[in-house]
């Protein structure tokens, strides 16, 4: 299902939720820290770079050029640490592991909106998220679960995306 909404195109799942894509961004394969953006409803809060899939674009694509929009980092896609429902705003949001790579001096959403990007630890990311977006701290917990450090099971992302 497609709805239009001023300036952008809404796309929902067969059950009504809107669907969405987020990247984690980390500065190496340790995943201890992550890259964080002020929200533009709430300046003085940060959370998870992401935004709404566009018709005929692959989440994974989406969310690339969601972190390059919102965060202005350029990576390297990893893991994808599956999928968060949200049912309070009805939305569920894909979300990858991605490798930053490049940080760009200046990027869209600084010029248009001033929005800031932050390097956190994950306790302290998740502290952030408490405040604003809980739903996100799920994603930094699979994250933690889902990193070859804690569970020896898994390979490291570079290994996987070959």
């Amino acid at each position: 299902m497609v709805k239009e909404k001023p300036n952008s195109i809404r796309i929902y799942d067969s059950e009504g939720y809107r669907r969405r894509a987020a990247c984690i961004c980390v500065k190496n394969d340790l995943e201890d820290e992550v890259l964080l953006v002020t929200s533009s409803r709430r300046p003085d809060s940060w959370i998870v770079p992401g935004g709404g899939v566009e018709p005929e674009e692959e989440p994974a694509v989406t969310a690339l050029r969601e972190v390059r929009e919102e965060a202005g980092v350029l990576g390297q896609l990893g893991r994808c640490l599956g999928i968060f429902e949200n049912v309070e705003h009805k939305h569920r949001t894909q979300v990858w592991v991605m490798r930053v790579t490049e940080e760009l001096p200046e990027w869209e959403d600084s010029r248009a909106i001033g929005r800031k990007r932050k390097w956190f630890s994950i306790p302290d990311a998740l502290l952030q998220l408490a405040k604003h977006k809980p739903v996100q701290r799920s994603y930094l917990h699979s994250l933690h679960n889902t990193n070859p450090r804690h569970n020896p099971n898994i390979p490291p992302s570079h290994q996987l995306f070959k």
